[in-house]
């Protein structure tokens, strides 16, 4: 399933930024699933490729993105579930789910996350703390493409305090550190 999901990213999204997203992304759709939610090893690779494939029209179809997409993944064979997390995360349909509400919740973060990163001294996400991000959260200037509302908003929607929710990113994308060049 996962490499499928790949291969699709990888035709579609050539940009090596927005295919990092999407494997940050991943990472912290997959600890969700393994750590918060303890769900099966099959429903842990099905959050792991909504992460993957949440932009991956982004790049060729900017104004119809996640629409086109959605069209795509049906077509393609993807449940339902995947798919209306998708149109979630860009809040065009309700987040009930588990897996919508979690891809909303990390989406915007992990991207603030991945800043954080570049501008510090060792670039390292290894050392990197809350209080780093939560500092980068309130300067409205730096990384000004994260939405802090939906940041916030996904916490509050997981049921999580802010600080704990973006700890729990920082872990998720720690495992994935080489992958994501962080």
């Amino acid at each position: 399933m996962r490499d499928k999901a790949l291969s699709l990213l990888f035709e579609y999204t050539k940009g090596d930024s927005l295919r990092k997203h999407a494997l940050a992304v991943e990472a912290s759709m997959i600890w969700y699933a393994r750590e918060f939610f303890k769900l099966s090893e099959g429903e842990i690779e099905r959050w792991g490729v909504c992460g993957l494939l949440h932009d991956f029209d982004y790049e060729m179809f900017p104004e119809e993105h996640p629409k086109k997409g959605n069209s795509i993944l049906l077509e393609a064979g993807y449940d339902s579930e995947i798919t209306d997390a998708i149109l979630g995360h860009c809040s065009l349909v309700p987040r009930t789910t588990d897996m919508a509400k979690t891809l909303f919740a990390v989406d915007e973060l992990s991207g603030l996350i991945t800043a954080s990163v570049y501008v510090r001294p060792d670039k390292s996400i290894a050392t990197l703390e809350v209080s780093s991000v939560n500092k980068k959260m309130k300067d409205k200037a730096f990384a000004r493409g994260c939405n802090r509302e939906d940041i916030k908003q996904g916490a509050v929607e997981l049921g999580l305090e802010l600080p704990v929710h973006i700890g729990n990113v920082i872990t998720a994308m720690r495992e994935k550190a080489s992958e994501l060049g962080l």
